[in-house]
């Protein structure tokens, strides 16, 4: 005040801190004297209503994001603030919850401590944070009180395994000026500072520091270090220096404008004698647009403060300060600083390097814990009147008892914690649709209400977590967090089913869907096919005109589907193939058989409705259980709000669904599957669940916001529910856990391609062995059919086509034959040998089986080989050869 009024500066650098910077910047302001300020980071202070208020350093608002950048990077949920109870240090605390609500994470407690604490008023405070489940602390003081601090910290055992702290940057900039005892209590710190890059002008400035030094303090050894306050105040005096040459206000001898209002002669202090600087606008505005390379990066102004960007992430080890990361706007946090402009790293790319936790421990801490001496967990259980199989609360010895399925898949889940976890149930009503439900009195009226009210009192603080029956819900997620459901997910409908039964002429087309079928039936022409290959040459039943082969190759096809083959086939190739189809064909009609059952006796169990639209057009009532988000869904989906009706038990849906729509029922009832599983446990035979299935959350486990159990609790949840352990509280609480259905679905192609794969291969191969054997037989015969005018290998493909089509005298089968016939013929002979009286005809029948045998031609009347001819004409038989 002193140099403002009686010497009439013009500009002033300082002061150090914002508590004297905020005063001053009054007197600055009043006078149009440019303040120049290095060290004061405060955020409450602004050059909006101080114009002359000029920050050469960024302020504490900037780092909130870094640090909460951290929190994320390590998945911790909640943190608690310790800081020096002034307005410094207050204002950086919005920005920092603002910060940690943006990742999810939230400020559990702030603990403030005056800046002239006692140790007993620290130990106090430290004792209140230990019993909490919270071990993330951030640090936001001065050097002097935080080091009487971090003493009591080390004394009380918290500079240990599990805990986390973060200081800000005012104290990470100070580490190297504090004394070996308070850095010794700070093993395992994390510190957040701005990020000075080296560059060759503060190497000269360090080397011209040095010389400098020993020169004006010739017998001192240590040469102290400067600290990053030291390099800002020099950049300060340097912005000052170029503005003040550039403005000219240096040249200039102008006396102050004084003020108007009545003088106290010798009085300094008197703030209405301040005078005006008339160089004040000019300097105030050469400051601002100063733009220079300083020693702690590009100097520049942005609404009377210089922007930072880069903060560099530290761990106290030993004596000094370890370097694992950086963290910039551009990129987040990332292990190496890179000057290059990139699209902020995903969370999962981010990377820090090792860190030694206090206790020396390189487990990163969970950052909670569960305090053996602290209190149970309260966990809300909704009760109310019907669907008791998910949580039933009972007064046992005066006592109440809650079980349920729910109560078992979360106790399920709190032993899958890697931890033990102490909770209490607390019952709370849900008031039915007609009344209260208020099975223990009216003593618990304060405990009752809606499934939203109980979510509710999560955020509110009364209960830590709810388990029951809760729906996971959008507009609830805004108040509270839910785990994964730990049941099925979907909406549908309640029908009653037809006793009439449906008759269906094409019933029996259904067991095979459309492709199976088709596949099927090719294949039934493809084994005809096969076959017909196989025995054509060595079969006389497979031969003759082209319809008849045809004819027999399709009849011997199809007759295996009812296994009414008659037909002999001769080849092992054949055999092989058919005994593969036969089993086929077993596989298939089995099949066929049993799904055609199935299909008759669901048949016998219609919905009465399958389509919402025509319980819409029709007019009908639908019930639900009065959930407001079911309600507005079946309005959306074009139900009349006076159609609606409200159930709240299993046998009041059972007795309206009876009743129909026309006699003051409902024609069906919507709700989540969880309760339609419950509710067709012993009512199969009467009601199934028809119509599509909407998406619903499900049901799940509820915790308020940035829980510290969130997370572990989640993923036991997941464990849970894939495991055989849900499988068995599925049957212990619904033990009949099919539903009907409608109809059955047609046997699919998936269920058969192997077989079929298997039976293709194999008839290809056979073809494949045949052709091989068969052309090996005949390809050199053909050589020598061909004339030289025909001779190529198309003609011999044709030749191989003809060969292809005679029969195969050689074969075994025909072999066998002509050996059977010539045994008989044998016996002929001895039968037809001339007795002592030989027949006339004698030697007309020898003559007659001669010509046959030597295959000569002979009259179309001629007595055929066996000797009897029916059409020959009598006299023609008994007249003698000539």
């Amino acid at each position: 005040l002193d140099l403002i009024k009686n010497v009439e500066v013009q500009a002033i650098i300082g002061p150090q801190t914002s508590a004297q910077a905020q005063f001053l910047s009054e007197l600055a302001n009043k006078s149009q004297i440019p303040v120049i300020s290095f060290s004061a980071t405060s955020p409450s202070l602004s050059s909006t209503h101080t114009p002359y208020f000029v920050r050469a350093i960024p302020n504490d608002s900037i780092q909130a994001k870094p640090i909460a950048s951290l929190i994320k990077f390590y998945k911790w949920r909640r943190a608690i603030v310790v800081y020096e109870d002034t307005d410094y240090r207050a204002g950086f605390i919005p920005y920092l919850t603002d910060a940690l609500s943006e990742i999810g994470s939230r400020l559990q407690r702030r603990t403030l401590l005056p800046s002239v604490a006692s140790d007993e008023l620290i130990r106090k405070e430290l004792y209140k944070v230990m019993t909490m489940q919270t071990r993330v602390f951030v640090v936001h003081m001065s050097s002097p009180l935080a080091s009487r601090f971090f003493r009591q910290v080390k004394q009380l055992g918290m500079m240990s395994r599990d805990y986390a702290w973060i200081i800000t940057d005012g104290l990470t900039n100070l580490l190297n000026s504090m004394d070996p005892w308070t850095k010794d209590s700070m093993q395992g710190v994390l510190g957040v500072r701005a990020y000075i890059e080296g560059t060759q002008r503060l190497d000269k400035f360090s080397t011209r520091w040095k010389r400098y030094y020993r020169k004006e303090y010739p017998n001192e050894i240590d040469i102290p270090h400067f600290n990053v306050f030291c390099l800002r105040a020099y950049d300060a005096t340097r912005v000052l220096a170029l503005a003040v040459e550039k403005s000219g206000a240096g040249t200039e001898n102008i006396g102050f404008l004084r003020g108007t209002a009545g003088q106290m002669a010798g009085n300094s202090t008197d703030l209405s004698t301040l005078g005006i600087s008339p160089a004040g606008p000019r300097l105030l505005s050469a400051i601002l647009d100063t733009k220079l390379k300083g020693l702690t990066g590009t100097i520049r102004f942005v609404n009377g403060e210089i922007q930072g960007s880069t903060f560099q992430i530290v761990n106290v080890v030993g004596k000094c300060e370890r370097e694992i990361g950086f963290w910039s706007t551009g990129t987040g946090i990332s292990r190496e600083f890179s000057r290059k402009k990139v699209d902020k790293r995903r969370d999962d790319e981010a990377n820090l390097g090792p860190v030694i936790w206090p206790g020396e421990s390189t487990v990163t801490p969970k950052g909670w814990v569960v305090p053996t001496d602290g209190p149970k967990l309260k966990v809300g259980v909704p009760v109310r009147k019907g669907f008791e199989e998910f949580v039933k609360v009972e007064r046992l010895d005066g006592r109440p008892t809650t079980t349920g399925f729910s109560v078992d898949v979360f106790d399920a889940v709190v032993k899958a914690l890697p931890y033990r976890l102490e909770y209490e149930f607390l019952p709370f009503f849900i008031y039915s649709n007609s009344t209260s439900f208020l099975p223990f009195g009216d003593d618990n009226k304060s405990e009752a209400g809606t499934y939203n009210d109980l979510v509710y009192q999560v955020f509110l603080g009364k209960y830590d977590a709810v388990v029951g029956d809760v729906t996971i819900e959008a507009n609830r997620w805004r108040y509270v967090d839910f785990t994964p459901p730990y049941t099925d997910t979907g909406m549908s409908m309640i029908v009653p089913m037809r006793e009439e039964r449906v008759s269906r002429a094409l019933t029996f087309l259904k067991p095979f869907t459309w492709e199976l079928g088709m596949t099927t039936a090719c294949f039934f022409f493809f084994m005809a096919f096969v076959v017909w290959v196989l025995e054509h040459r060595i079969n006389e039943d497979f031969r003759g005109p082209p319809s008849e082969q045809i004819g027999r190759a399709l009849y011997f096809s199809f007759s295996t589907l009812v296994f009414a083959h008659r037909d002999k086939i001769t080849s092992n190739l054949t055999r092989f193939v058919v005994i593969l189809w036969l089993f086929v064909v077993l596989i298939l009609t089995n099949s066929y058989t049993a799904n055609l059952a199935s299909i008759l006796t669901v048949e016998q169990l219609q919905p009465t409705v399958t389509d919402v639209q025509t319980l819409i057009d029709k007019g009908d009532y639908v019930g639900h259980q009065g959930s407001y988000f079911i309600e507005d869904f079946l309005k959306k989906l074009g139900f009349a709000g006076s159609k609606l009706k409200v159930f709240d038990t299993a046998e009041e849906y059972a007795e309206a669904l009876s009743k129909g729509s026309s006699h003051g029922g409902v024609a069906a009832i919507f709700d989540e599957i969880p309760y339609i599983k419950s509710f067709l446990l012993n009512r199969t035979k009467d009601f199934m669940m028809a119509g599509p299935t909407y998406r619903t959350g499900g049901f799940g486990f509820v915790f308020p916001k940035n829980s510290p159990l969130f997370s572990d609790i989640s993923s036991a949840v997941l464990n849970v529910t894939g495991g055989e352990r849900m499988d068995l509280l599925e049957r212990k609480w619904f033990p009949q856990r099919n539903t009907n259905s409608p109809s059955s679905k047609g046997l699919n192609l998936d269920r058969f391609w192997g077989l079929f794969l298997i039976v293709g291969t194999a008839s290809m191969g056979t073809l494949i062995i045949f052709f091989m054997g068969f052309c090996n037989e005949h390809w050199n015969r053909t050589a020598t059919e061909t004339t030289p005018m025909n001779k190529g290998f198309w003609p011999r493909i044709v030749a191989m086509a003809k060969h292809y089509d005679e029969t195969d005298l050689s074969s075994h089968t025909f072999r066998r034959k002509q050996r059977k016939e010539g045994e008989t013929e044998e016996n002929r002979d001895v039968s037809l040998a001339p007795s002592v009286t030989e027949n006339p005809l004698s030697s007309h029948a020898k003559t007659e089986r001669l010509s046959i045998e030597d295959g000569s031609p002979h009259h179309s009347n001629s007595v055929s080989a066996d000797g009897d001819d029916d059409d020959a004409p009598i006299q023609e038989r008994h007249a003698p050869t000539p």
